[in-house]
């Protein structure tokens, strides 16, 4: 298994997670091969999640010339995978080719680059959809976003789900690339939460940028900076 503990997060540690994420982060990556490098990051994420915190079962197999016996994977049809509109959106494409059958989400949330951060490191957040398909106690609820920064985001994303989730079996927040103060905040708001990234990178800037990071995922992914 490639996944470690780290403080307040696990780190996706698999070699082509590591490659696909240093591709990520070249300037000269340009918009089509950055989609397609969140798409293979977020399937990579998808299959360690599986790999890690998913059981299996025996099962009977028929084979074309006798009866052995099998494993399969348990509760594949119990996932529900939110997607951080808009820079998730690629993300989400690949966790969807680990998760095909799962019940998705959407929360476009974003924070007030122009009123910045607060003497905490916080950031104002504005909610201005939410559509969520019933959380039950079996699911594994994942949420995706490939950066988390401050986690101011995150935080209100969460507070929403949280609100309408009676129960979930397992609660994953899952980034490409994290900051150390994000992280923390995360964990302290909801100490239940798995949280997974592939790096955790060195600091914010005085804009609540990740250093090194990768840049808007948003803006790349999509072309609009």
């Amino acid at each position: 298994m490639t996944i470690e503990d780290r403080d307040d997060a696990h780190l996706v540690t698999h070699a082509l997670a590591k490659d696909t994420l240093s591709r990520l982060r070249d300037v000269e990556t340009e918009q089509v091969a950055f989609r397609k490098g969140l798409v293979k990051l977020g399937r990579i994420c998808g299959y360690e999640i599986i790999d890690g915190a998913m059981g299996t079962e025996y099962v009977p197999v028929h084979t074309p010339l006798a009866e052995t016996t099998g494993e399969r994977v348990k509760g594949l049809d119990d996932v529900v995978i939110i997607n951080v509109l808009r820079a998730a959106t690629p993300f989400v494409e690949g966790l969807l080719k680990a998760f095909p059958r799962a019940k998705q989400g959407v929360i476009s949330a974003g924070r007030d680059e122009e009123a910045g951060m607060n003497a905490d490191g916080e950031f104002p957040i504005t909610i201005d959809y939410v559509k969520l398909p019933e959380i039950r106690e079996d699911d594994t609820v994942i949420v995706a976003d490939p950066m988390l920064a401050t986690g101011s985001t995150m935080c209100a994303v969460l507070d929403h789900i949280l609100a309408e989730a009676d129960d979930y079996e397992d609660l994953f927040v899952l980034s490409a690339v994290s900051a150390p103060d994000g992280l923390v905040r995360v964990a302290d708001a909801v100490p239940d939460a798995d949280l997974l990234t592939v790096a955790i990178d060195d600091h914010l800037d005085e804009d609540g940028f990740i250093v090194p990071g990768l840049g808007d995922a948003g803006d790349r992914a999509f072309r609009t900076n």
